[in-house]
């Protein structure tokens, strides 16, 4: 109590020190992988020193560098958008994809390498349109019922609707486009680029910006819909609000880097343990703290098999699902 207390009074102290530990960890993720790199090289390639080997600076500048800052992004918008979704639904289980918008990225993937198509354009499009495709179903199926508790079940439905899609379209593909897709739902930052960080960094910033801006709303749902009402607000035009930004910030993302399970969970279940359910503070945490995980678990994925790599979705899962049984089994309550 005595911390969220605290918390409440220093926000501005926490940001800060979640900010410098992201800057720690993507500082060494940026020198450690298959190829090392000393702290002088890293920072004659940032253009504050003498010039490096050519071959270092194209994998720092080419490689390295927009795959730890397309981790960060991705980490921050999945923590951020797990801790939306568990106030808006009132359920610490919620979390990203479970408006189905994992499983629409999926099937829309496949379809695309069932089409014989593999630029990677066209599979992040296929991707997007499918995430956007399945929340939409979710949201005008959930929305026939009051409450959120239709949301829930529409959520499910369409999830498992999607993915038994998903299964049979693979039966269609070849061995070779199988392997490539099983690779992607497992999780990888490998095809990150200038170009992805271009165009979604901006766009990820912008619609947390706006979710971060809900707070006041989240917290009142805190006390339930009907209070929220009482206070002023349209819960309805919020919820819709907040489901579409969500689907048009995570979709993007999913669909380049695959599924990476856990990140939008577990993060902002221990820092609302932590720190309290007051989302001024949890909202911007949740992102940086999700980055921090992110780039970390990438991180691990890359050094961890060198010269090879492994999918960063199965570290997080690794990681993610013993430390969430033991959540679980530590609020427990003993039964008769």
């Amino acid at each position: 109590m005595r911390t969220q207390s605290a918390t409440a009074e220093h926000p501005l102290l926490l940001w800060v020190c979640a900010s410098l530990a992201l800057l720690v960890v993507m500082l060494l993720s940026l020198k450690s992988g298959a190829v090392p790199m000393h702290w002088s090289e890293i920072a004659a390639a940032l253009g504050f020193g003498a010039e490096m080997d050519g071959f270092k600076r194209s994998v720092f500048l080419e490689l390295r560098l927009p795959r730890v800052l397309f981790a960060a992004v991705a980490g921050g918008a999945l923590a951020l958008s797990g801790a939306v979704m568990q106030a808006l639904f009132r359920n610490p289980l919620a979390e990203p994809g479970l408006m189905g918008i994992s499983a629409g990225a999926s099937l829309g993937v496949v379809l695309s390498l069932l089409l014989g198509v593999s630029s990677t354009w066209f599979t992040s499009i296929a991707g997007f349109t499918g995430a956007l495709l399945a929340t939409f179903c979710a949201y005008m199926l959930g929305r026939r019922y009051p409450g959120v508790a239709g949301l829930l079940l529409a959520g499910i439905a369409i999830n498992a609707t999607m993915m038994s899609l998903v299964s049979l379209v693979t039966t269609f593909i070849s061995e070779s486009q199988f392997r490539s897709f099983g690779f992607w739902s497992l999780g990888s930052l490998a095809r990150a680029s200038w170009e992805h960080v271009g165009w979604l960094m901006p766009w990820t910033l912008l619609c947390s910006f706006i979710l971060c801006q809900q707070w006041r709303v989240l917290n009142a749902l805190l006390l339930g819909e009907r209070e929220a009402h009482h206070l002023g607000f349209d819960i309805l035009k919020r919820r819709r609000l907040v489901i579409v930004v969500i689907a048009l910030m995570v979709g993007p993302l999913v669909a380049v880097v695959g599924g990476i399970a856990f990140i939008g969970l577990i993060v902002p279940h221990i820092l609302r343990s932590w720190f309290g359910a007051g989302h001024r503070v949890l909202l911007p945490l949740s992102w940086l703290t999700g980055a921090t995980v992110l780039v970390l678990a990438d991180w691990i994925a890359r050094v961890l098999v060198i010269p090879a790599e492994l999918p960063v979705g199965v570290i997080t899962s690794l990681v993610g699902g013993p430390f969430f049984i033991a959540l679980l089994l530590r609020h427990a309550k003993p039964t008769a």
